[in-house]
């Protein structure tokens, strides 16, 4: 088989298939990741949530043995909301980050791989192949960088000349030897606008993240949130678009080339609070085929109700206080306390006390002096 030839023939199967951008890259030990992943380890800034050790995610071939080179795939997604819903006093609305409108994109890419991988079968019957979309041991934007995807920017998102850094990666390694791409050129240059924006600090250098920082990785966390990023995560239910939105590259960047991508504005925008007495049937009903959906809906719950005390939301006080006082989750009565406090009325107070007397777990007894001690004298 003359693999140059395969080559073309798989990048203009891609586009068929509805790849916006494919490229390919060597299954060379990715040096610089690994020291970087094993300074991430030491300093603390993993999320937990990365598959595999620092040597697994930078050595291909230890994934597959029998790899000749990695295929790479971008598929943009939208970044403007059509018709959105407004967020007022009385009817407060949540948002997911763009990266969950739609369908789960890891259910997308793999269909698009698996059509790949088909394609490759049946000209190579004897091709091997390993693919995956962002829970494998790869990093994705590493391959991508290296396959001439994009670039690797300060954001650490993978920035596309076509698309900007709105798209999902995912990668195929193959023990078919296809040529290489070219790298795209660095395009950050001076511009430090996300680093200085992050709401957290997150981004601690051009490319570096804290991800025990990062509003995208808190959102998606199942315990109290720490008292500093109460106020940071705003309405976020799930995830974080700040360091995407603020970039010079992403300017009129809104692709809508993918039917499974487009969002319904009252999911991705949705009321905070129908969102607290959801169930879980309703909750896997609504909010399931989003990627946002994958812890459950106790971490979106726990950001919504900071949300409505965050907007001194009133209107959300009577269902506050039947979670502070019936809810068995200790985060959500917790959190609910504290919410309450911050919303501030005389009733709040009254139920925090009433509640306190009645509470068994200490942590959640201490949210509950948090949110009074918002109580003016």
């Amino acid at each position: 088989m003359d693999v140059h030839k395969l080559k073309e023939e798989v990048v203009a199967y891609s586009k068929e298939i509805g790849i916006d951008k494919i490229g390919f890259a060597s299954v060379d030990v990715f040096e610089e990741l690994k020291g970087r992943l094993k300074r991430h380890e030491a300093l603390g800034y993993h999320s937990g949530f990365e598959k595999g050790s620092p040597d697994e995610r930078s050595e291909p071939k230890l994934l597959m043995p029998e790899a000749q080179s990695i295929i790479a795939i971008a598929l943009a997604y939208p970044s403007k909301l059509k018709d959105a819903p407004k967020n007022k006093r009385g009817d407060r609305r949540g948002v997911f980050a763009r990266a969950s409108w739609g369908q789960d994109y890891h259910d997308v890419l793999r269909d698009r791989l698996h059509k790949l991988g088909a394609f490759l079968k049946e000209r190579m019957p004897d091709v091997e192949m390993k693919s995956m979309v962002d829970t494998g041991e790869l990093s994705d934007r590493a391959v991508a960088e290296r396959a001439g995807i994009g670039f690797s920017a300060k954001n650490s998102c993978i920035i596309t000349p076509e698309f900007g850094s709105y798209v999902y990666l995912g990668e195929m390694l193959t023990n078919i030897p296809f040529e290489p791409d070219e790298p795209v050129e660095d395009g950050c240059g001076d511009c430090n606008i996300c680093v200085d924006t992050c709401p957290t600090g997150a981004l601690v250098q051009g490319g570096q993240l804290n991800a025990q920082r990062c509003i995208a990785f808190l959102t998606q966390t199942k315990d109290f949130l720490a008292d500093e990023f109460r106020t940071k995560i705003g309405n976020r239910v799930y995830g974080c678009d700040t360091c995407q939105t603020v970039c010079p590259k992403n300017k009129k960047m809104d692709f809508h080339n993918h039917e499974e991508f487009e969002p319904d504005p009252e999911i991705v925008k949705p009321r905070l609070l129908p969102l607290l007495s959801v169930s879980n049937r309703e909750f896997k009903e609504k909010f399931g085929p989003l990627s946002g959906s994958w812890r459950g809906k106790k971490p979106i719950q726990r950001n919504a109700i900071l949300a409505l005390g965050l907007y001194k939301e009133e209107a959300a006080v009577d269902e506050l206080i039947r979670l502070m006082k019936q809810d068995p989750r200790p985060v959500i009565r917790g959190t609910a306390a504290y919410s309450l406090g911050k919303i501030g009325t005389d009733a709040c107070y009254e139920a925090i006390n009433e509640a306190m007397a009645n509470e068994t777990d200490d942590e959640v007894k201490a949210e509950m002096k948090k949110g009074l001690k918002f109580q003016k004298v």
